[in-house]
């Protein structure tokens, strides 16, 4: 579904990303995990659009979108969780909810049901039904990063990237947002995961891949990844 192919790319001259490559098949769940400044966020930034790569090809369903402006790729399908959450502080969290599904109002996606779509985002995120009509930027920390993935669920994507989806929660709340994201994953949500916590993203994942400065050093199957002595040493053990 997603295709990754020798990319390059980073900030000004300097490329953070040195010819990464990786896929993403349809209705599974791959993860990124790395240190800080390893190129997590780079990668999906460079995805979705919001820079540009310097080399290399991203393919979704097997047409090249490198390049593209972040409102084309987002036409096309892939929704972009951003690191931060940038949910629309001013508006309520319904009127968030329904600019995720924009791009179907203006026929640039098949409009489907949004109103249903919109129900089922508020029961996959009961917090948010509680709070529907709260201004977003009331919300604590945890509500925010459950409305930014329930806002990328209402484009009714064909793959979401979801980026540091725990970055500063309470652990009962980031318990809640991998339970979330595992639910997705039952319901055959295609997923790329970039997070902090390496065990618990490869506890959710099919698939994982360990970025260092910029490049893949190991990827595997979720499973043997969290066996192996070398990755469980230097990012599953405390604090990880």
């Amino acid at each position: 579904m997603l295709t990754i192919d020798n990319l390059h790319a980073g900030y000004g001259c300097v490329d953070v990303l040195h010819g990464i490559s990786f896929s993403v098949p349809k209705a599974s769940v791959v993860c990124l995990i790395g240190s800080n400044g390893a190129g997590k966020t780079t990668t999906m930034r460079a995805i979705s659009g919001m820079i540009k790569p310097s080399r290399g090809a991203v393919l979704l369903d097997g047409q090249d979108i490198t390049g593209f402006d972040a409102y084309r790729i987002c036409r096309r399908g892939l929704a972009h969780s951003p690191e931060g959450r940038r949910i629309f502080a001013n508006l309520s969290v319904t009127d968030n909810l329904l600019l995720g599904a924009f791009p179907r109002f203006t026929g640039n996606r098949s409009k489907g049901d949004v109103q249903g779509d919109l129900e089922q985002a508020m029961e996959l995120f009961p917090r948010l039904r509680e709070r529907r009509q709260q201004l977003a930027g009331t919300l604590s920390g945890g509500e925010q990063q459950m409305l930014a993935m329930a806002r990328a669920l209402m484009l009714n994507p064909g793959m979401i990237l979801l980026d540091e989806p725990s970055m500063g929660l309470a652990p009962i709340l980031v318990e809640e947002v991998f339970r979330i994201i595992a639910d997705l994953r039952q319901r055959g949500v295609t997923m790329l995961l970039v997070e902090q916590f390496a065990a618990a993203a490869l506890s959710v994942s099919d698939y994982g891949y360990v970025l260092e400065n910029g490049r893949i050093s190991v990827h595997g199957p979720a499973e043997q990844l969290r066996d192996d002595p070398a990755v469980h040493a230097a990012y599953l053990g405390c604090g990880h």
